[in-house]
């Protein structure tokens, strides 16, 4: 791998990394806006669905095969676990939530993925995994201030948690997928699936009027945009766009590069939660978010053979 290769591919999973950061709070105006978060993730599934089958058959019209067999139903529960129920509590989690500790739940994944590994497995990894654990746990204990009662919504808290486990799922099938499969073939198929699914349990068509003007929200709220640009953006920028410079990026980087990078996320959520939506955390709690972070570093170096990640499903 040349330097040149090494700096394209950190530039495009830097990219992506900010656009699925900035998701979140574009993600807050539409449903700030009126659009409930079933329907809204229906929406942006399906949308995010039409626009990679659509980049699929534009080029590389071979993974609109559907898959068969055992790569069947790994994809399905990829779509259905990994993107639909992920995508479901992720928006329930920053909707109830501070920004950036909603996705710092969510980013607990890669600690469970490798004690997955560890336990379920049998694999072997680092000892640094326990040094992972230890700061995954106690920095969400500084960022809750556990010590003056849990002052976190406690259904957020409970979605961020549900995320990070379906977070994990999305990495420990894709893994299988992906090490005899295509990307594209397995995010389409994924998607797909996980559409179909969502328009069952809240149709994407059922959406408030979308021409409506929506406040930007907080330190933005002078602004007003008309509802279908943030739900556009969602599916294009925050969805398609950032899924799509992660996969090129793994052409360039290996893939436990790519993931490690792509944690900076957690971070850009929370200077974004602070200069947009006004969100103040105390000097402990940015010490947490700090902690947390190590420890998501850790447990990514922690596995000793590296599984062949998807991109991030934000």
């Amino acid at each position: 791998m040349t330097a040149a290769t090494a700096r394209r591919g950190y530039v495009l999973v830097l990219t992506g990394a900010v656009l699925f950061g900035l998701n979140g709070g574009i993600s807050r105006i539409a449903m700030d806006g009126g659009i409930d978060p079933l329907p809204f993730t229906s929406a942006r599934i399906t949308g995010a669905a039409i626009v990679l089958a659509l980049l699929a058959a534009l080029w590389r019209p071979a993974a609109l095969r559907p898959p068969r067999g055992r790569s069947l139903l790994l994809i399905a529960g990829l779509g259905l676990v990994g993107v639909a129920a992920l995508q479901l509590t992720y928006n329930v989690a920053i909707d109830r939530l501070p920004l950036g500790i909603a996705l710092l739940l969510e980013y607990l994944a890669p600690v469970l993925v490798v004690l997955w590994v560890r336990a379920v497995r049998r694999e072997d990894v680092h000892r640094r995994m326990w040094g992972a654990v230890a700061c995954a746990v106690g920095g969400l204990a500084l960022v809750a201030q556990v010590w003056e009662g849990l002052q976190l919504d406690a259904l957020g808290v409970t979605m961020g948690l549900l995320a990070a486990v379906s977070f994990a799922t999305y990495f420990l099938l894709g893994e299988h997928n992906v090490g005899t499969q295509d990307p594209l073939h397995v995010i389409v198929w994924s998607f797909v699936m996980a559409a179909v699914l969502m328009n069952l349990v809240s149709p994407s068509w059922r959406l408030p009027d979308l021409t409506q003007d929506v406040s930007a929200l907080e330190r933005l709220d002078h602004l007003s945009v008309p509802l279908w640009l943030p739900l556009l953006w969602v599916v294009v920028l925050g969805t398609v766009t950032p899924f799509f410079l992660q996969l090129v990026a793994l052409q360039h980087l290996p893939a436990t590069q790519v993931t490690m990078v792509a944690t900076l996320e957690p971070v850009l959520a929370v200077l974004l939660g602070w200069a947009w939506f006004a969100e103040s955390l105390a000097g402990v709690q940015l010490l947490g978010v700090a902690v947390v972070m190590a420890g998501i570093v850790l447990a990514q170096s922690a596995r000793r053979a590296a599984p062949a990640e998807l991109p991030t499903p934000q």
